[in-house]
């Protein structure tokens, strides 16, 4: 393998020749410059240096074979220069962002003082770092559909039955045929790695230890095949969640590898074709250069220097190649074409959509806005459930339905299996959880939710996920202003 000195790769720094050093390997991505999804000036940043830090927690480890030619994979540093990067490493200065990471660690509470889901994601935005906090709680414009997915379940109230045996009540139910033991998967949400170095595989072992389903996300920090090697048995089953790329020869490979792995299922998304405006991920670049420097004195750049900022961010370059052009008569078809897995539409948020979707021969939708992070104003998942339910209730016969965006008590889930719902889909919640505590952080969330399920569920007068019925809630016109917290 040839060898090269930080002299020489520090020579490669333009759109006409740039090399990078990732895990003290030096590759040329002059060809892919203008191919990546955040665009050329994220990897030009780091033209002729070291870009490990950066690029491990947010690509699987097959990126690099996947989208560059054999023959860019050009060597390896030799030992000299191995050295002298370790040598700057030990050296560096530790960031503000990073002491106060450090600072929170030391003060975090333990697992067994975590009581709810809220909980938990209090202790993990304290302890994230702030491009992954900007990252996993950014909602689109001014955060309204966010908020309002979360305040729709408060317009919901129950009608318990009493003098019913429930001392065995049981919380379990299938997803697609797969057994879950409550009903609630994990969705997919991208970068887990952004908030542990275990990332991805944290939520494959703890869906297995408590029996539950995990969704994979196309831009999953590990590798489709790394997640899947993470599982303790190969009985467990894995969802896949695809943004379709629109490159058709990509999706199909992509495809392909989830199916060959023993993924079970495609969810494909709808809901986000194009990048969403995310502000607070937009501007976590300029929090953080202003936090490093506070007490530095600045040069003050006129009013004419800017230019246009990055309105990507990290969430927008995720979403860059997705298809924009997908129809029902054209891209399910198409996918049916190349595999046999069911497929699932993930963000219907409209009636009509899903009446189509139970046409096209989908064996399930998720209703979803994409967790509040695109379009503004689009309506809760929960009250476009109610809205099914009185106006198309025959779609719940044709097809299974989930809902995700807003969910924090095992009351919202009754509430959604209440009126026709199969399960729930929970993704940032265990992308906070496995932040804080890893494995042991999910595998805690889900004990709350099922002992909240479960406490609903007898209160309610049931035994069985099948006993919920739409007759047991009621949508009223009133709803509590907050949640209380005593």
């Amino acid at each position: 393998m040839q060898t090269f000195t930080l002299e020489q790769v520090a020579q490669h720094i333009t759109t006409s020749s740039c090399w990078v050093i990732i895990q003290n390997k030096v590759y040329d991505v002059t060809d892919f410059l203008f191919d990546h999804p955040g665009g050329a000036n994220v990897i030009l940043r780091y033209g002729g240096k070291d870009a490990t830090a950066a690029y491990v927690p947010i690509h699987p480890s097959d990126a690099l074979d996947k989208n560059l030619a054999p023959e860019k994979h050009l060597g390896a540093l030799d030992s000299e220069s191995i050295k002298r990067l370790k040598e700057l490493g030990k050296n560096k200065v530790q960031t503000k962002d990073e002491l106060r990471v450090e600072e929170a660690l030391k003060n975090k509470p333990p697992l067994q003082r975590i009581v709810n889901v809220e909980d938990v994601e209090e202790v993990a935005k304290k302890i994230l770092p702030y491009k992954a906090l900007a990252y996993y709680s950014s909602a689109g414009d001014d955060c309204i559909t966010h908020v309002e997915n979360g305040r729709a379940f408060g317009r919901f109230f129950f009608h318990p039955r009493v003098m019913k045996p429930v001392s065995q009540c049981d919380t379990s139910t299938t997803i697609l045929g797969y057994k879950s033991t409550i009903p609630v998967y994990i969705s997919g949400a991208a970068l887990a790695r952004l908030g542990h170095p275990l990332g991805e595989a944290n939520l494959t072992r703890g869906a297995y230890k408590t029996g539950i389903i995990q969704m994979v996300s196309s831009n999953s920090s590990l590798s489709y095949a790394e997640i899947s090697a993470a599982r303790v048995s190969l009985d467990q089953p894995l969802f896949f969640q695809i943004y379709k790329h629109v490159d058709d020869a990509i999706a199909e490979r992509r495809i392909r590898e989830i199916e060959g792995l023993g993924y079970k299922a495609v969810f494909l998304t709808v809901d986000a074709l194009v990048p969403g405006n995310r502000e607070l991920d937009i501007r976590a670049p300029h929090y953080l250069e202003d936090f490093e420097n506070q007490g530095l004195p600045t040069q003050k750049k006129s009013d004419g220097d800017e230019g246009e900022i990055d309105r990507l961010g990290t969430a927008g370059g995720l979403v860059i190649k997705n298809d924009a052009d997908m129809t029902w008569e054209k891209t399910i078809p198409w996918i049916r074409s190349i595999t046999k897995l069911p497929i699932v539409i993930k963000g219907i948020q409209c009636v009509q959509d899903a009446v189509l979707a139970c046409e096209a021969g989908c064996e399930g939708i998720v209703l979803s806005n994409h967790g509040g992070r695109q379009l503004e104003y689009s309506l809760p998942p929960i009250e476009l459930l109610y809205r099914i339910r009185q106006q198309r209730p025959d779609v719940f016969e044709k097809t299974e339905v989930y809902i995700d965006g807003g969910i924090r008590r095992g009351t919202d889930v009754v509430k959604a299996l209440c009126l026709g719902a199969r399960a729930v889909g929970l993704g940032r919640v265990f992308l906070y959880a496995q932040s804080a505590y890893g494995e042991a952080g999910v595998v805690h969330v889900v004990r709350i939710l099922e002992r909240e399920i479960r406490f609903g569920m007898q209160s309610l007068g049931v035994r069985s996920i099948s006993e919920l019925v739409p007759q047991m809630v009621e949508r009223v016109d009133w709803e509590p202003v907050t949640r209380a917290k005593l």
